[in-house]
């Protein structure tokens, strides 16, 4: 269904998939400004391209949203579109923000290498289990030269042995094809300033700082670091009732690759940052490992938000947390009267 804003007419008109001159020929026909309103889905990236193609805007709705604003249970292809209609011509469409194309380009880069680089973990248990078969431990030895040359020393059965060179080959491919992409994503990286800034955070880097901001950006969109934590997956969902109060799991709701690099930047900034290493054991004393680990990947990430949303590094970062700290000791500390105050005695 459109409308057109001039007399308000609403036509209706259906097309199918199947023959994309039609679609394409359909949208072809529009000039000016053209507003074209669809949900959310993972395979509208061809419907998108042609649009942006010919001109016009494309407002991709939170389908959550949308539903929730139905007026009829019933829900028909018809209907949405009669709702999504509704909703543009009220002003009232839920529009999502969505990343730029070269975001898009980066952020399918860093999907990419993460599916590659769990290819490799995958083949590299297989060959652990050849050894482990064999009555050998490798564990962390099997990346070095001199454990994979153990391995290849291991007498195994032909079909074991053949399984072994199958597996070291892929693997060699694989780490070349992850090569690839990281030299890829240097070169994108190379003169970002946001990046170089995020960089200069302990744990974070080329992977993580391409991924914040790639993602968050631009953070103007957030009012809040919370709003931050809770796009990105890591808040924690709450079930509380009465003075109840229950904390459960993070809700997982954002990017799995960002969140994976956030609690891997963790992971290293605890071995050289005091402060997210005492957050870290703080943590870990009162709960388990895993939390602790996400206590700081959620820390991270709100440091970076503020880095990105202020313009700052790592250092002006700090420093700004200091003089915050000694203003607040500053404010709160009370004041003695002079009566109460010891005074050297005279003479």
């Amino acid at each position: 269904m459109w409308c057109d804003t001039h007399d308000g007419e609403i036509h209706e008109r259906q097309l199918t998939h199947k023959s994309l001159d039609d679609v394409r020929s359909f949208y072809s026909q529009f000039r000016g400004e053209v507003i074209v309103g669809i949900e959310a889905s993972g395979y509208s990236e061809w419907f998108e391209t042609m649009l942006q193609e010919l001109g016009h805007q494309v407002w991709i709705g939170n389908a959550t949203e949308i539903r929730r604003r139905a007026r009829s249970r019933q829900k028909t292809d018809r209907r949405d579109a009669e709702l999504l209609l509704d909703l543009l011509l009220k002003g009232e469409f839920p529009r999502i923000s969505r990343p730029s194309r070269e975001s898009l380009e980066v952020l399918r880069r860093l999907r990419y290498r993460h599916r590659l680089v769990q290819l490799r973990t995958a083949m590299r248990n297989s060959l652990q289990a050849l050894a482990l078969g064999s009555g050998v431990v490798l564990k962390a030895k099997l990346r070095t030269k001199q454990g994979r040359q153990k391995l290849g020393e291991l007498p195994l059965s032909p079909a074991l042995s053949r399984q072994r060179a199958d597996w070291s080959e892929l693997i060699a491919q694989v780490e070349e094809r992850i090569a690839r992409v990281e030299r890829e994503l240097a070169e994108l990286a190379a003169g970002d300033e946001r990046v170089r800034r995020l960089r200069t955070h302990p744990g974070i880097g080329l992977l993580t700082g391409l991924a914040l901001v790639h993602t968050l950006c631009p953070v103007s969109r957030f009012a809040n670091s919370r709003k931050v934590t809770a796009y990105v997956g890591l808040e924690p969902r709450e079930h509380s009732s009465g003075e109840r109060r229950r904390m459960g799991r993070i809700s997982k709701a954002g990017s799995r690759v960002l969140r994976f690099l956030l609690v891997e930047a963790g992971n290293s900034a605890i071995r050289s940052d005091e402060a997210l290493r005492r957050l870290y054991y703080r943590v870990l004393h009162r709960r388990d490992r895993a939390r602790a680990k996400v206590a700081v990947a959620r820390h991270v990430l709100v440091n970076a938000y503020v880095m990105l949303r202020d313009e700052i590094d790592y250092a002006e970062f700090r420093l700004r947390g200091a003089k915050r700290r000694s203003a607040a000791r500053t404010v709160h500390r009370p004041e003695v009267p002079d009566h109460l105050v010891e005074r050297p005695a005279a003479g």
